[in-house]
């Protein structure tokens, strides 16, 4: 483990709430869409429809409310949309940056860390976030930022770059499929450290030609959420 991420790791020994806190944390599952498992994708990814009825079921079946995972996942459900394909070279984005939260559409999402808003968009492009917010945080001698995507509408109607956000304040709610680039609904959540010059958006689907980069600058999300510990008093 590199040193930011040992960093990331030792600023809370608990889980840190991203999500509505009346959810407890048992509530949780993990979740695999990756390539690999074709059981899981025996549906039409193309239809958010369809997936959103996949994951429920997923959820159903073992009496919870919320699915997860999805960090440097290989996935191809990122086929169904140009955006992720370079025309020139041919080299696909299929690497999922992030750590996806499946859960229903309106769920509160909660800044994960006090910060103050960096910048936010509606990046509507087809199998894009839709609506996102980024937040900057400064802790001891670190700068980073954290994602926020697939968000409502109504997540941005109001914001305003500056903004001093309190850890765990409500930030918006999750989107849904009309909204959210045409997903089934979820908070996509990412950690980066170098923003550069990107504002409301930032890559969250890697190529395998550049993922070394990616790892570096987009560390596993898990290291501050901790959602394998299955039993946390603070939710």
């Amino acid at each position: 483990m590199d040193i930011f991420s040992q960093f990331l790791n030792q600023i809370s020994e608990t889980s840190l709430p991203i999500i509505d806190t009346g959810i407890s944390l048992d509530c949780y599952m993990s979740i695999d869409i990756s390539e690999s498992n074709t059981t899981a994708l025996d549906f039409n990814v193309a239809d958010s429809g369809d997936w959103e009825k996949y994951i429920n079921l997923y959820l159903s079946e073992q009496d919870n409310q919320v699915a997860y995972g999805g960090y440097l996942e290989k996935r191809n459900l990122y086929d169904r949309s140009a955006y992720f394909r370079n025309i020139a070279d041919q080299n696909k984005r299929n690497i999922h940056l992030g750590v996806d939260l499946w859960c229903t559409a309106g769920t509160k999402v909660l800044a994960v860390l006090k910060g103050e808003v960096h910048s936010f968009k509606d990046n509507n492009n087809y199998g894009d976030y839709g609506p996102t917010i980024i937040i900057k945080h400064s802790i001891a001698t670190e700068t980073f930022y954290t994602l926020y995507g697939h968000l409502s509408t109504d997540s941005i109607k109001d914001v305003q770059i500056g903004t001093v956000i309190a850890q765990g304040e409500i930030i918006g709610n999750v989107g849904s499929s009309a909204v959210n680039g045409d997903y089934a609904p979820h908070l996509h959540f990412q950690i980066i450290r170098n923003l550069a010059r990107n504002f409301g958006d930032y890559p969250g689907v890697a190529s395998e030609n550049d993922i070394s980069f990616y790892i570096n600058n987009c560390p596993d999300p898990n290291l501050l959420l901790k959602l394998d510990l299955k039993t946390d008093p603070s939710f």
